[in-house]
């Protein structure tokens, strides 16, 4: 504990600090996905495929989205997202086939403190429950942590959106408690639950990523053999 010249509990300090860099990613590469900034040209037509055929009505509840009827609406959409530096949206994209997945986000970028937030997380069927599908996440924790050296990785939901936080205490966010009457979406009031891992928690985490990741882990019909929670135990 540190004390100021009144005898007042301070904070750590903090050296040398800077204003943190914006996200600036052309594609990002893992065994069994790779990550790409959202592009209107390449992707827009195989998002719209991966939404309108690959995704259920269930998967919208707690998203300020509705669930798309047509390619029309999907494509006003994209539009605005690629134009868009914060939130920052990028493509899960299939390693081999190319095949869009998903697609995610950082936003909420607060370059001054060195914080920032996943979100718009929508999985595709084709991803859910998938290596894939964990190691996109990795994917964009490494890069916040390792390349931009920010401090702190945000994660929030609607408190009853209990899918969103299961995934969140499962890839390692520190659940920090709920904001209550946050946000009105969709005609209706949302508590947000607020997840967060910090800089000083990420070298384990990675080590516990890295090991489920591989590929020994995982039989030939791609299963892991462990789960992600019994490394993260180590």
């Amino acid at each position: 504990m540190r004390y100021n010249q009144f005898q007042q509990p301070i904070g750590a300090a903090v050296e040398n600090m800077t204003i943190g860099a914006m996200p600036d990613i052309m594609q990002l590469h893992g065994e069994s996905c790779m990550i790409e900034r959202l592009d209107y040209a390449r992707h827009s037509e195989a998002i719209c495929e991966c939404y309108l055929q690959h995704t259920q009505t269930a998967d919208w509840t707690y998203l300020s989205l509705e669930p798309f009827d047509e390619p029309q609406q999907v494509r006003s959409l994209l539009r605005q997202w690629a134009e868009s530096s914060d939130p920052y949206y990028f493509v899960i994209l299939e390693s081999h086939s190319r095949q869009v997945l998903g697609t995610l986000a950082l936003m909420r970028i607060d370059r001054h403190n060195r914080s920032i937030e996943m979100g718009w997380v929508i999985y595709s069927d084709l991803l859910k429950r998938s290596k894939a599908a964990t190691e996109a996440q990795f994917l964009l924790m490494q890069y916040v942590f390792d390349t931009l050296q920010y401090r702190r990785y945000e994660w929030k939901c609607d408190a009853l959106n209990q899918r969103s936080r299961r995934a969140a205490t499962r890839l390692g966010f520190q659940y920090e408690g709920t904001f209550r009457n946050a946000v009105v979406y969709k005609g209706r009031s949302r508590d947000t639950a607020w997840f967060s891992i910090i800089a000083e928690e990420w070298p384990p985490l990675k080590t516990a990523f890295k090991q489920y990741l591989a590929a020994d882990n995982f039989d030939q019909q791609g299963q892991q053999r462990q789960r992600l929670a019994a490394f993260l135990a180590q």
